[in-house]
């Protein structure tokens, strides 16, 4: 018995070892993977997934739902009863001979018709507004998608600010510490050497600005995407080029007049009001109540049927019915409006990503490489005093600006490509 137990231990304490081996050799695995690293299409995945704000917008269309279920609830039956000339005073007259000969029970049963189909009427309106609520909340993720894109951007215009940063101090460190030497060769002036160095100042904090802003863009992300769906220390991921987009601008304003969600919720609206309109002279149906009752007074046992309605002389529902119809003139305009802002908004998206084109292509074009170009040169004639100082430090910084101008002007034709989505109102542009 002492062995058999004996080897249970023995098995239990392999198989413990083993758990902890796994766990160990998962966990170095994922450390050799580095952080967790999402690409633009994760980004607006786990937003829609995760934001908290868009959630709570969700609920909106449940709670519409609900109303449905209100709107095509039947009026309950009201039930009633009383039991008169009860001998409170008089406890000798508490007998069966009193309550069956001298006291009066009624017992009724009334409900109440609806006239004019309002339940009908109270349900297509819901539905209606049902409708306009889900349109509305898919304009809520059109434009969580472009807010999620444009921080997206901003960390990957920081990333690639941080690299050509880091690219120009190791450089430009080159560049220091052949200076030294040449100053200690005495091959340059103390005055030429100091201004050397103090240019580093520039590069080291354009390496602190870059990386600041890209650990504020992340944690900007990380807010719409929702704090739990990524770790803290995350990463994006993904080309930082410029691609050209193909379309015209007909096309696309077309495209936009079937995706919009915002106009599909204007054109949903003007529906939602002629629903309310025919629910507002349905409420002008007067309704009728009937009732049954059974009595039994003086030991006399009777029924009674009732019908009541009310006379609709005064109030026949005028003022609803006629700000119902005002508001379906205003959800109209609401409409037109809708529909001249979509067009607007492509066209405006349209030309913007057509000036960005231009700009990246002038950068493409050329400038870039005559500002590479000029730099080495003037690098080149410095280390053999054909240039001044000033002269090398000028090509340095007017590299620098171009090579930022470029990256900035590429991050604003990423930002056009995205508002133009946004503006369409689709991913898929034609």
């Amino acid at each position: 018995m002492r062995h058999k137990f004996g080897c249970q231990r023995g098995w239990k304490a392999w198989i413990r070892v083993l758990v902890i081996v796994a766990v160990v050799l998962s966990a170095g695995a994922a450390f050799a993977q580095g952080p967790v690293r999402i690409s633009l299409d994760d980004t607006i995945r786990l937003a829609l997934q995760h934001n908290h704000t868009l959630l709570a917008a969700r609920t909106t269309i449940d709670q519409s739902k609900d109303q449905e279920i209100t709107a095509y609830l039947r009026p309950n039956p009201e039930l009633f009863g009383d039991w008169d000339y009860l001998p409170l005073f008089s406890p000798n007259s508490f007998n069966g001979t009193y309550f069956n000969q001298s006291t009066e029970v009624d017992l009724g049963l009334s409900y109440l018709i609806e006239r004019g189909k309002k339940r009908q009427h109270r349900l297509q309106a819901a539905k209606d507004q049902t409708a306009q609520t889900i349109s509305s909340v898919s304009d809520n993720e059109r434009t969580l998608t472009f807010q999620v894109a444009t921080l997206f951007i901003n960390v990957q215009l920081a990333e690639s600010t941080l690299d050509l940063a880091k690219k120009d101090l190791e450089s430009y460190q080159k560049t220091v510490d052949l200076n030294d030497l040449r100053f200690q060769k005495g091959a340059i002036s103390e005055d030429d050497k100091l201004k050397i160095e103090l240019q580093l100042l520039q590069f080291q904090n354009d390496v602190a600005q870059a990386e600041l802003s890209k650990i504020q863009g992340l944690s900007d992300l990380r807010q719409q995407l929702g704090y739990e769906s990524v770790p803290a220390d995350y990463d994006v991921t993904g080309t930082f080029e410029y691609n050209k987009v193909q379309g015209n601008l007909e096309d696309l304003q077309l495209k936009a007049m079937q995706e919009r969600p915002d106009l599909k919720a204007a054109v949903q609206g003007v529906t939602a009001a002629n629903s309310q309109y025919l629910l507002a002279k349905a409420d002008g149906k007067q309704d009728v109540t009937v009732s049954g009752n059974y009595s039994h007074t003086n030991g006399i046992n009777g029924a009674s049927i009732y019908a009541s309605i009310p006379l609709a002389i005064f109030n026949r529902n005028q003022g609803e019915i006629a700000r119902t119809k005002s508001v379906i003139s205003q959800s109209q305009e609401q409409e037109k409006a809708e529909n001249n802002q979509v067009m607007t908004d492509v066209r405006d998206a349209y030309e913007s990503l057509q000036t960005s084109d231009k700009i990246v292509g002038l950068y493409l074009s050329g400038y870039l490489d005559r500002a590479q170009k000029d730099r080495d040169i003037s690098e080149y004639a410095y280390q053999r005093g054909a240039v001044s100082l000033l002269d090398f430090l000028d090509a340095e910084r007017s590299y620098r600006a171009t090579q930022l101008a470029y990256r900035q002007a590429l991050a604003t034709w990423l930002l056009s490509v995205e508002q133009l989505r946004e503006a369409v109102g689709s991913r898929n542009l034609p």
